[in-house]
Formats: structure tokens, C-alpha cells, sequence
């Protein structure tokens, strides 16, 4: 998972062009490796914390929503899900994308959370 580093949602956005394109550029060249080396499964990005809701059932199970929270310092920006060997190769991948290059090309070194994909015994399925 990616989150944002503090700046506010989506400051990519005031980004110069050319940062953005190299950022861009980045992330697109590490979702080709991880594809060639056959660990890549998927990647999505979210829609910004002021378009996030909550919601939990009420009576009936009838939707109860709140939010948005667009005062949010982090949040989730998207997440690859990628098939690894180990929890060590996640990490390197995790670490390889926290480098992505930021406004001047200086690595941003965002924050990224790494989960592994829960599963449950096939009878529970």
C-alpha cells in the first residue's frame, strides 16, 4: 500500500511537469519489472480522503454514512497487490517504491505499508 506523505491530498497535483512525468515514468517502470519477473498482480489508485466515506449498517442493515475527511494528514493514495516468495522481497519492492522521485528528483521515501493477502483454510471459502 502507498499512503501520501504529510503536504496534503494529492499535492503531486502542484507538482512542476516534468516531476510529475518523472514520477510517473517511475512507477510505470517498476509495475513493467515486477510484470517481467512475474510478481505483479495489480495496482489501483484511490480517489482523494474528501471523496471517502464511512459507512456501517444501522437497523435493518440500512447504510449509515460519514465522512469526508479531507483534513486527513495520510492517507491511501493505492496499493499493488504483487506474488511474492517472501516477506523480504515485498519489503525490497516496498522500499524501491517509497524511493519514487519527487519535486527535483529527490526520493520522497513515503511511508509504505506492507500486508500480506489474507486466506483461510479451503473448507471456510
Amino acid at each position: 500500500m502507498m499512503s501520501v506523505p504529510n503536504g496534503g491530498p494529492y499535492q503531486i497535483a502542484t507538482w512542476p511537469k516534468e516531476d510529475f512525468q518523472a514520477h510517473m515514468a517511475f512507477m510505470k517502470g517498476l509495475n513493467n519489472e515486477l510484470r517481467g519477473s512475474r510478481e505483479f498482480v495489480t495496482v489501483q489508485a484511490l480517489s482523494a480522503p474528501d471523496q471517502a466515506m464511512l459507512v456501517r449498517a444501522g437497523k435493518n442493515g440500512t447504510p449509515i454514512t460519514d465522512g469526508v475527511f479531507p483534513e486527513s494528514k495520510e492517507f491511501l493514495a493505492g496499493y499493488w497487490i504483487i506474488d511474492v516468495e517472501s516477506r523480504e522481497r515485498a519489503c525490497e519492492i516496498a522500499a524501491r517504491a517509497s524511493a519514487a522521485p519527487g519535486p527535483g528528483g529527490a526520493p520522497l521515501n513515503m511511508p509504505i505499508e506492507v500486508r500480506r493477502v489474507m486466506s483461510g483454510p479451503e473448507e471456510l471459502l
